[in-house]
């Protein structure tokens, strides 16, 4: 990397703020004597609330694993196609591992197997490959597995709790603890889905609001649930015999112990279990408090690790733009605009206030556009994404919520507005990757613009590049054939 060419782009920058690289930057006329108002305009404003950005002070974009988890349930309509090996740690390491490439190699029985094509599996997943056969062995093997969404995990165990139960028994018989309520139901609708024609077996959910009279017994056979309820119905209540339980299973470990009491929770109900009770503890990270709590879970266990897939920036041609200001941000945007002609953009925001501030000046520029941001509902998200992929609107304006799983073919630009910091102001190089990684996906070539407004995001934008060992190059009008053809 030229350090000095990175020096002289910063003096650039200080000493001419009439100028952004080649572009020429022109003030928008105001509108009917309506400019910006709906920002604060100058430089100085713009850096103070970049500064304010930069310390994450907003405090919208604190991660919610949960929400997260579940929008990448809804909008995730088939598996991810992922080409990385599973790597498989056996409780037994002389034990065959047996791997299937096929259904009918599992000896479901015949309403499963239909309810399976039903779903749209034509064959098992990387990952249903070889947890299958582990979860459908006899005697029952404990499983820990850690995969990335969309990788068919729900399926497997669904799977391996409807292959478990004996119909015949009226009884829970199979347990599923959900971090959520929505997330619980979401798995519910697996069930259903997977047990279409399979009606013999019955489900209930054990969640909040969902009263039961004192005394009774559950007859379905299997439960699925959130921790505080489960664990009513198991102790308190005695709705559920625990003794009779054959498979327990918990899933979004990792989500699961980022809320305050379900991992005690959680631990309460697999100690009143069965010794001969099945666990299967997923998660689709593994950090050491996650591999705590898991080891904690699952006695003896068999363990499943998916790699995540690797993003590449090796497809994505990197520009950056100085500007001095969040409206010559917007500006240099609309000359973008106006020069190239784009399929679909993503625009990635630091704060929800800048993401709504853009969304409408792109709008009001005419700018079919859709906004993404912490606020909304998870349903909402995930209808913003559908149109989105539908191609109802060009440009989504997001905060770092969609920065990660959203896989929608017809993107070629992704903006950095803002570069991503963590809260302490440092560079954010794995939400940069993700980011980015929405455009060169499906081994087309992708764009990726960076605004860069400060010495300080200048700085920022140097060590991403310096982590990368990737060059990232000052946007010229000589480049713009080059990106003219690729974001058309």
């Amino acid at each position: 990397m030229a350090t000095d060419s990175w020096a002289q782009a910063v003096d650039e920058q200080e000493a001419a703020a009439e100028s952004i690289s080649n572009l020429h930057i022109k003030e928008k006329p105001e509108e009917n004597g309506t400019a910006s108002n709906a920002t604060e305009s100058g430089s100085a404003a713009a850096k103070s609330e970049a500064e304010g950005e930069n310390k994450g002070t907003d405090d919208d974009e604190k991660e919610d694993k949960a929400a997260q988890s579940l929008l990448n349930k809804l909008i995730r309509n088939n598996l991810v196609n992922n080409t990385n090996q599973v790597e498989v740690l056996q409780k037994d390491p002389n034990s065959p591992l047996y791997s299937v490439k096929s259904f009918e190699e599992l000896r479901l029985k015949p309403q499963l197997l239909q309810g399976v094509y039903g779903m749209g599996f034509n064959r098992p997943s990387k990952i249903q490959e070889t947890a299958l056969p582990m979860m459908l062995a006899e005697p029952p093997q404990n499983l820990i597995a850690q995969s990335q969404s969309g990788t068919g995990k729900t399926a497997a165990f669904v799977l391996a709790m409807l292959s478990h139960v004996d119909p015949n028994n009226k009884f829970p018989q199979c347990l599923c603890v959900s971090p959520t309520y929505e997330l619980a139901l979401q798995t519910g609708k697996v069930i259903e889905q997977m047990g279409k024609h399979y009606p013999e077996v019955k489900l209930v959910y054990a969640i909040r609001g969902n009263k039961l009279e004192r005394g009774m017994k559950l007859q379905e056979q299997i439960v699925i649930g959130t921790p505080g309820t489960m664990l009513d119905w198991c102790g308190k209540f005695k709705f559920i015999d625990p003794k009779k339980i054959m498979v327990f299973v918990l899933d979004e470990a990792d989500v699961m112990i980022a809320t305050q009491g379900h991992q005690d929770q959680s631990i309460r109900i697999q100690r009143m279990l069965p010794k001969n009770c099945q666990m299967l503890l997923f998660s689709a990270t593994f950090e050491e408090s996650v591999w705590n709590f898991a080891q904690r879970i699952v006695p003896d266990p068999n363990i499943i690790k998916l790699k995540r897939e690797e993003e590449t920036l090796d497809t994505i041609k990197q520009y950056y733009v100085l500007c001095n200001s969040r409206e010559e941000k917007f500006q240099a945007l609309c000359n973008i605009y106006g020069i190239i002609t784009i399929a679909q953009a993503m625009i990635f925001c630091h704060t929800r206030k800048t993401a709504g501030w853009l969304a409408g000046e792109l709008s009001r520029d005419g700018h079919q556009v859709a906004l993404l941001s912490g606020e909304m509902q998870v349903e909402q998200r995930a209808a913003v994404i559908d149109r989105f992929r539908d191609g109802k609107e060009k440009v989504l304006v997001t905060t770092n919520v969609c920065a990660r799983g959203i896989d929608v073919e017809q993107v070629s630009v992704v903006i950095n507005f803002d570069l991503p910091v963590d809260k302490d102001g440092n560079p954010d190089n794995e939400t940069y990757l993700h980011r980015i990684g929405r455009t060169g996906r499906f081994g087309k070539r992708g764009l990726a613009i960076n605004m860069v407004d400060s010495k300080m995001s200048m700085n920022i934008l140097n060590r991403i590049q310096e982590h990368f060992s990737k060059k990232i190059e000052k946007l010229d009008t000589d480049d713009l054939d080059e990106i003219e053809k690729i974001g058309s």
